[in-house]
Order: C-alpha cells, then structure tokens, then sequence
C-alpha cells in the first residue's frame, strides 16, 4: 500500500492518478524511493573528455559526434535504470500493482515543472513516433481534410502522415523550405503565405532532424492561431537541448525525446495536449486506465519495463544541479566555434545563419569531395559517411539537402573542440585523396588513348 502523508489514498488504483496529478504543490508528498537517487549539487560542470569519462559510456576511441541520432545515456541515469529493473524483480507484484503509479505520477509532475506545464496536460511516452501516432490517430479526419507540413519534417512523420492521408482521403500539403536558409524571417514568411485558414493540422518539427535550424516556432505558431489551426510540435531534440517553456511557447500539441540531448535511458519521451483537446487523444493501446482520464489512460500500456521513465529523475538532478544555462551555453558555443573552424578550413558555408543553429549544424563538405558538376545524392553521402567511419573512427552523419552534402554536427557536453579539428583534417586528407586518384584515373586514361591512337 501506498502511502502519502497527506492524504492516504489506500490501495492505489489507475483512478487515483488523476487526484495525484491535479493536487497542488503544497498538498503533495512524493514516494519514498527504495534506490539512491544522486544529486549533483557538489559537482561543477565538467566538459570536453573528462566529462566523457565520468557521466558517460562512449567508447574512447571513437570520434562521436553524432549525439543528434540517438543520444548518449548519462552513466548516473542508466545505473539508476538498471538499479530500479534489481528493484522491481525482488517482489513483482508489490512493485507494478501498489508502488509503480505513484512513482510514474511523481516523474510527470517534475518533468511537468521542468517545461512549464501543468501536469495533468503531460503524459510519458517511450518515444516521439509512439506520440505523434497517438495523436495523430486520434483525430477524426475526414476526405478533403488538409495536413500541412514543411518537407523538412522528419521521414517516420511524413510516412505517418501520408499514410493516415490514404487511409482517410485527407490531403498531405508539404510545402519546401529551400536551402541555404537566409534568416527566420524567409521561414515565418513562408508559412504565412502557404498556411490557409481551415487546415486540420499543421506539423512542424522544433529542430528538424536532417537540417536542424531551430524554426521560429513562437511566430508560426501565433500564425496558426490567428488562422485557426491545431498545431502538433515534434519536439525530439528539444529537451536538454533548448529551454522549454510550454506555456509561453502554446502549442497545441508538443512531444520530445528524453533520450536523446537530455541523456535519458531510451524509451523516454512526453506527450503534451492542450486540456480542450486532451478528450481526443487516446493512447494507441486501451488498458486497465481506459475511462479513468487522460492520464490514466496513458500511463499503464500493459506491462513493459519503466525504468527509463524512473531514471529521469537522476537526468533532472542533473541538469538542475549543474544548471540548465550553464549546460546549454557550452553546447551552443562549442557549435558555433566548430562551424567557424570547419567553414574557414575547407572554404565553405553553413546551410543557415549561425544564429538559427542551437547544439547541432550544417556544415557544407568541399565539393572536391564529390562531383561538383552534378547535384550530390542521398548515396554520395552515405559513402562519405561510412568512410568517415571505416576509415577514422569519426561517427558523424552527412546530409544531402538539395543536391548539396553537409555534415551534421552534434555538439554536447562530452565534446571539445579538437573532436572537429580532427574531422576537418581528415576531410581534407580525404579531398587530397580524391584529387589525387582523378589525376592518376585521368594519366592513365591519357596513356590508353595515346597507345590507341599509334596502334591506329
């Protein structure tokens, strides 16, 4: 039985969750833990390797510069996980029936306070996809409907999209945003002049995951309102990465990862719903919460492991403890320093103003790199990147975004700056290479054409 010193509410059941969430401040007591949860409150905040070392468990040898994929655990968080899965096995049944709910409640309500919203509107995910689903699904679209979308929403979403398109007879309207991108202004005017009143659902992605300039969502969102438009934020590398603040933000609907630049164990993520239109959004799986409200409904999905969601609490500690500024400014900075560096070394651009990048960047590759007389391919850069790999060890993605390669940096806190000095040297030790193989490709062609000619 679970006990809160204010109030005991017995034997805890899926109809309690909605009490729990809905109590104020003052009037909540959180669980007792039965695992040591850390702090860090002595700690100063440690950059570069030595902060690799002691909070995460990147191989040494591996240039990892691509913490925008799928993240990098914090080695507190995922000690806490595993700690919490020990826990659960010792009595099964005390765990899941009497002690789960109220811990999956205390979590929301930080996490909650941590974006600024009110905690009934917020509901643990274990991924954006299961999320976006989720509310997608749930509306009621009917043919003729309009879904809106920039073509840099991520790939999983667009499918989702178009398939839900099909399947009603709604109609997917993808609008391009072009590249270089000149300023936030290029952006907010376009949504403003494709964006039509009575569209059922505009998608925007905070940071898109393929070119990840930070969209102007305050402005696109206040255009979606002022012309009556349901707003859904894929919001997958904004936790950790930018202050969140939903309630001055005001979306409609808002999700993110909490395993990727927030450091999570995986399958963690939220959900949050406008309260006018939490009544049509349902989870994906119908259990035991069904009919005792929204987040009833949400935090029991049939058994799974929740300790990725438990752990969140050590990533919490963390980030309040050593100070979400203080974290963020040394991501922001080490991005901007590593763009200046790569863009002066090899002669090139970035694919937006640095003021619109955050943790992550585009960073244009030396055409030399790749035949500068055709538009590159998605499989042009697949190969640089595998090379990149095979080759050096560097774990960074290449992008082609128009017909033109970028490299997409991540920049965390386990970084420093010699990881893309590195990278920026063996780029060009790559051009030499390249050039020199056309010039011997181009003397031997002269060779057999000289022989060819005398043989005539």
């Amino acid at each position: 039985m679970q006990k809160n010193s204010k109030r005991d509410f017995g034997s805890f059941h899926a109809s309690n969750v909605q009490e729990l969430l809905g109590l104020p401040e003052a009037e909540y007591q959180p669980p007792a833990f039965p695992i040591p949860v850390p702090r860090f409150t002595d700690c100063q905040l440690e950059t570069g390797h030595s902060c690799r070392r002691k909070h995460f468990l990147l191989e040494e040898d591996c240039t990892f510069i691509n913490h925008g994929a799928f993240g990098g655990v914090l080695r507190e968080a995922m000690k806490s996980a595993q700690e919490w899965q020990m826990y659960v096995e010792r009595q099964p049944l005390r765990f899941y029936d009497r002690e789960l709910l109220p811990h999956l409640v205390y979590v929301t309500r930080r996490l909650a306070k941590f974006v600024c919203c009110d905690p009934t509107d917020l509901v643990l995910m274990i991924n954006v996809t299961t999320a976006i689903n989720s509310v997608v699904r749930g509306l009621d679209l009917q043919k003729g409907d309009i879904i809106y979308m920039l073509n840099v929403t991520y790939g999983a979403v667009k499918k989702l999209l178009q398939f839900v398109c099909e399947s009603t007879g709604a109609v997917l309207q993808e609008v391009q945003l072009n590249f270089p991108v000149t300023s936030k202004d290029q952006v907010i005017s376009m949504v403003e002049k494709t964006l039509s009143s009575g569209v059922r659902l505009a998608v925007f992605d905070h940071i898109p995951s393929n070119a990840p300039v930070i969209l102007p969502l305050k402005e696109i969102i206040s255009i979606c309102k002022e012309r009556g438009v349901p707003v859904l934020v894929d919001g997958a590398h904004a936790l950790g990465a930018l202050p969140l603040d939903l309630r001055a933000l005001d979306p409609d609907y808002y999700v993110s990862n909490a395993h990727k630049w927030f450091c999570c164990p995986k399958g963690s993520a939220f959900l949050y719903v406008r309260k006018e239109l939490k009544a049509q959004t349902r989870p994906l799986v119908i259990s035991h919460g069904f009919g005792s409200g929204f987040n009833s409904e949400f935090m029991w999905a049939g058994l799974h492991d929740y300790s990725p969601f438990l752990a969140m609490h050590v990533n919490m500690n963390f980030w309040e403890d050593i100070g979400n500024k203080k974290i963020q400014q040394y991501m922001y900075t080490l991005c901007r320093e590593s763009c200046d560096l790569l863009t002066s070394l090899w002669h090139t651009k970035l694919a937006a103003p640095m003021e619109m990048f955050g943790c992550m960047a585009l960073v244009e590759l030396p055409r030399q790199l790749y035949h500068s007389n055709t538009a590159a391919t998605y499989s042009t850069g697949e190969a640089i990147q595998n090379q990149l790999y095979h080759q050096y060890n560097i774990e960074v993605p290449v992008k082609c975004i128009q017909g033109t390669l970028y490299i997409r940096l991540s920049c965390h806190i386990y970084n420093e700056l010699a990881e893309y000095e590195k990278l920026g040297k063996c780029v060009l030790e790559m051009c030499a290479m390249k050039k020199l193989c056309s010039e011997g490709s181009e003397t031997i062609g002269n060779i057999h054409s000289q022989d060819e000619s005398c043989t005539a």
